[in-house]
């Protein structure tokens, strides 16, 4: 009997679970030197193939570029290798012996790891390698726009992982998505985890099934430009970090916040860096064509170039443009570009200081990217704190491009493609995830002796006071209820 599609994905989704969970029932016993192999080889594995697997993801997603996707899947795989390298994740990874207590690191078990459009290969480079880092199993749920590059770039590293010694089985991805397949393996008895990038919807929905799960949520990352910035070069980060990879990072930034006394020769330098203008008609055309109705982007242009934007919205632009950038006067449904836009644009605004700059940021933040991260360029260090003390933010990115700053590219933060926000987005965790997320931790306590307590004196009460508290009778009370009680027992007689 064929079974219907729908039921072949959710008996596909099972099936993966089953063979991830038999696996990481032999990976939770491995050392960590065998961890650390699987690991080498899987980095080694995701730099041979990560032309390859790039050039899939945009043939299959039509989002972003070539050149940047090298480089996403590149940074999966060396870069955080080198960050995850020297982590302890089995057996005793901390003694402190003047507390007298050890941490000991255990495997949550296995995880949903549910993957992206925009960074379909790259993410499950990264997830694979922190999972089994920590020693868990994962299963992966692609986006139905990127099945093929996801499945491929899983397959690459399952292969690499079971190369060094991991079992079979140990990392698996759905093939036949559907969302019920998603959901099957999210709410599955045998997952532990949900480590789950994308839109907030999906994000949602992993908070929602009853798992302990990771989500990150939307950042419409504001980049506020103050007078003591060196503008030529915040011009060249902001124009690199909007269009890397087209706009598909979540941490790239969607708007420019510029102090009046400099936005003139801001702007100038931006041209220079290939920043296009937008007229108040243009701006019109544009916001039509990349944003919808309800404050979302369209998927249609979601990682594309400008040219693209500007032939849909029926615009003339230079040829060198590698941004548009639409000045507007507010935040909210009005201006629609205001909110956060995967894609080559950029909001700009003209703020009076820094006071109405900080404000501005703010505003933008609780339009759609509350808690994930904000960028300033300034070398003024106490305009640099007010930001820093005040924003709801998790990452506040100075003087370098948000996109590549927020994934710990060009800053020290941890590497990573799964952004935390923290509890303003309603996100579990406020940092960039790595294995450490992915670690149930032991502690073994001894005994460090009896806490001192301070004598007690014993309560002296008075006469006086004893009299005081002692409960009063009120005699003519009693009296009468004496009397209606005896009235009660003679009206009962015969």
């Amino acid at each position: 009997m064929e079974l219907d599609r729908d039921l072949c994905s959710l008996q596909e989704a099972r099936n993966l679970v089953r063979a991830a969970r038999k696996a990481q029932e032999a990976l939770k016993d491995f050392t960590q030197e065998q961890v650390d192999k699987i690991i080498d080889l899987m980095r080694e594995a995701g730099e041979a193939n990560a032309a390859r697997l790039a050039m899939m993801a945009v043939s299959e997603t039509g989002m972003g570029n070539y050149e940047d996707k090298c480089f996403k899947n590149y940074f999966a795989s060396r870069t955080l290798y080198d960050f995850i390298k020297p982590m302890k994740t089995v057996g005793i990874i901390r003694e402190d012996r003047e507390q007298k207590l050890w941490e000991i690191a255990e495997p949550v078990g296995v995880i949903a790891g549910i993957i992206p459009t925009t960074n379909p290969t790259s993410t499950v480079i990264y997830k694979a390698m922190i999972a089994l880092k920590a020693r868990n199993a994962i299963v992966f749920s692609p986006h139905p726009s990127a099945v093929r590059c996801t499945n491929e770039a899983a397959k690459i590293m399952h292969q690499a992982a079971v190369a060094a010694g991991a079992p079979e089985g140990v990392i698996g991805c759905i093939l036949n998505v559907s969302m019920g397949a998603t959901n099957e393996l999210m709410k599955h008895p045998s997952i532990a985890m949900i480590l789950a990038t994308g839109g907030s919807a999906l994000v949602k929905a992993a908070y929602s099934s009853g798992k302990p799960a990771l989500g990150v949520g939307p950042g419409n990352v504001p980049a506020f430009v103050e007078r003591s910035a060196d503008l030529a070069k915040a011009a060249e980060y902001i124009i690199m970090g909007k269009t890397f990879d087209n706009g598909t990072i979540c941490a790239s930034e969607q708007a420019i916040v510029a102090e009046e006394c400099i936005a003139d020769d801001l702007i100038n330098h931006l041209k220079r860096f290939g920043a296009h203008f937008l007229d108040p008609e243009e701006v019109t055309k544009v916001s039509k064509v990349v944003m919808l109705g309800n404050g979302g982007v369209n998927p249609k242009v979601v990682g594309k170039d400008p040219k693209f934007i500007a032939q849909l919205a029926g615009i003339s632009i230079p040829d060198r443009t590698r941004c548009l950038v639409a000045p507007l006067s507010g935040v909210g449904p009005q201006w629609p570009l205001s909110y956060e836009k995967l894609t080559t644009v950029l909001g700009f605004y003209r703020v009076a200081d820094w006071h109405e700059g900080c404000e501005r940021s703010f505003q933008l933040l609780e339009a759609g990217g509350v808690g994930h991260s904000l960028a300033i360029h300034c070398n003024n260090e106490e305009v640099i704190r007010e930001f820093a003390l005040k924003k709801p933010v998790n990452r506040i990115l100075v003087n370098t491009p948000a996109a590549m700053g927020g994934v710990g590219a060009t800053t020290g933060l941890a590497p990573s493609f799964t952004l935390g926000c923290g509890t303003w987005a309603g996100s579990s965790v406020s940092e960039n995830v790595t294995p450490q997320h992915l670690l149930n931790i032991k502690r073994v306590a001894w005994h460090l002796g009896i806490p001192e307590r301070k004598l007690v004196e014993p309560m002296k009460v008075n006469q006086t006071q004893a009299q005081a508290q002692a409960p009063q009778v009120d005699a003519q009370l009693v009296q009468e209820i004496i009397k209606q009680v005896m009235q009660h027992l003679n009206g009962m007689k015969c």
